[in-house]
């Protein structure tokens, strides 16, 4: 039979104080946890928009698909565009670009939780982008899309928990 010996004496305390800074050290990062649950920024293939240009969505009117050479880093993720331009105008004001509830789905979040999206499902309201799940999702959305929005707004960030 296979004996631990367990600290007596002198070396009991610092085994003890050892084991309460271990504790100390590890509670605030499994408390934490349930925070982290999701990444604030959607990604796909590590890219935001799955590589889409987000600026494009506001200037062409389309999705375009964006380059590796014309990237940057924002929000925890990489974004790609089409053009040295739609990436230092995106640069100069990200917020007004990229797409609401980090690029999760937006009718998933007035709903309270988060889903991926596809950046070919999209719509500019009121001056920002949204994005959708699929087709069926992106017409339930369409259904109400202010009490959507609202609901979203509401639910945001909390919904990365879910």
């Amino acid at each position: 039979m296979l004996r631990q010996r367990i600290p007596t004496g002198k070396s009991a305390g610092g085994w003890r104080r050892t084991l309460l800074v271990l504790v100390a050290a590890v509670t605030p990062v499994v408390m934490a946890a349930p925070a982290l649950a999701k990444d604030p920024m959607y990604t796909s293939r590590g890219l935001a928009l799955s590589g889409y240009d987000a600026v494009a969505y506001f200037s062409d009117r389309k999705p375009v698909q964006g380059r590796p050479e014309f990237a940057t880093q924002w929000g925890g993720a990489r974004w790609q565009f089409a053009s040295a331009a739609t990436r230092d105008a995106f640069v100069k004001s990200p917020e007004r670009y990229a797409p609401q509830y980090g690029g999760y789905c937006a009718y998933a979040v007035s709903k309270g939780y988060t889903a991926s999206a596809d950046p070919m499902l999209w719509r500019v309201v009121e001056g920002k982008l949204y994005v959708n799940y699929s087709k069926s999702v992106q017409s339930l959305w369409e259904q109400d899309i202010p009490g959507n929005i609202n609901k979203a707004d509401q639910n945001w960030p909390a919904a990365l928990t879910k």
